[in-house]
C-alpha cells in the first residue's frame, strides 16, 4: 500500500458503519481480525460482528473529528449520538494489509454510557 491508502480503507468502513451499512463495513475487516476494546479482546470478523453490530444499528449520527493515516495505518477520532447519549466521543487506531483491517484498537470514553445507565435504573 502506498501513500494514504489505509486512512482510505479506515475512512471507508467507519462511513459505512455509522452510515447504517454495517455489512458493507464487514467488507473491509480481515476475517482474522484482532481487536483491542475496552472490553477486552475481539477475535475474528465474527466476534467483531457481535461486538459492534449492537452499537453500530443504534448510532442516530456520527462526526468524525479527525483522521489520520499513512500507508498502513489509520487513526479516526470521532463523536457519536445515540438515543441514550448525545455525545460518546471514541478513537480507533486501524492497521491495515492488503485493503482490509487486521487489527485495531477501539477508545471511548465509556462515562456518558455509565451516566445514561445509572439515571435510568442500571448498575
Amino acid at each position: 500500500m502506498t501513500g494514504t491508502a489505509a486512512l482510505d480503507i479506515a475512512r471507508r468502513y467507519f462511513e459505512a458503519w455509522s452510515g447504517g451499512d454495517f455489512d458493507r463495513a464487514m467488507e473491509f475487516v480481515a476475517p482474522d481480525i484482532r481487536c483491542h476494546a475496552p472490553a477486552g479482546p475481539v477475535m475474528g470478523s465474527e466476534e467483531l460482528r457481535a461486538f459492534m453490530g449492537p452499537f453500530a444499528g443504534m448510532v442516530q449520527s456520527t462526526s468524525l473529528l479527525a483522521a489520520y493515516g499513512d500507508a498502513d495505518n489509520a487513526v479516526l477520532i470521532y463523536d457519536t449520538a445515540t438515543p441514550v447519549v448525545a455525545e460518546g466521543p471514541g478513537a480507533e487506531w486501524h492497521h491495515i494489509v492488503d485493503g482490509r483491517i487486521v487489527e485495531m484498537r477501539i477508545i471511548f470514553d465509556r462515562l456518558p454510557f455509565d451516566v445514561a445507565r445509572r439515571s435510568h435504573g442500571g448498575q
